[in-house]
């Protein structure tokens, strides 16, 4: 996160059955964990299913098709107590490898080394107020468009 920059972001919540693959992180300074769904930085001269199919290839070895829009969400927020300011383009996709949807979970890798932990977690749990999703209404718009 960089300080007084917009950041333009895509990400990706795959769907299997009734649920939403997810990212798992955690904020020191709510000391709380959050779920996120998987994507990255639109750079310059990129298009975001350009960018999200090249996020997913590095963090987690896979290919994706079938790259559809959803929708935006400007997202204004705090992570560990710093603000922070994104623009993100929500898609839909598909993966090309179906064993990645057998998975309970598994792990990611961030562009700086860093290892992360993806579950599949039911929206329901987020309905339910159970975990925590971000960015902030992005439930509503999966709600909003169905098929989640």
């Amino acid at each position: 996160m960089r300080k007084g920059i917009i950041r333009p972001l895509v990400i990706c919540p795959f769907q299997k059955d009734n649920r939403i693959l997810v990212a798992e992180g955690f904020d020191e300074s709510k000391w709380e964990h959050y779920y996120r769904p998987i994507g990255g930085g639109i750079e310059f001269g990129e298009s975001s299913a350009a960018a999200l199919a090249r996020e997913v290839e590095e963090e987690i070895q896979a290919a994706i098709s079938n790259v559809s829009y959803l929708g935006t969400i400007e997202n204004i927020f705090f992570y560990n107590g710093e603000q922070g300011h994104e623009i993100v383009q929500v898609c839909h996709a598909e993966f090309t490898d179906p064993s990645f949807y057998e998975l309970e979970s598994f792990e990611g890798i961030e562009d700086n080394g860093t290892a992360f932990k993806l579950y599949w977690k039911s929206l329901s749990e987020f309905e339910d107020g159970n975990l925590h999703l971000v960015p902030e209404n992005l439930l509503e718009l999966l709600k909003r468009k169905g098929g989640y």
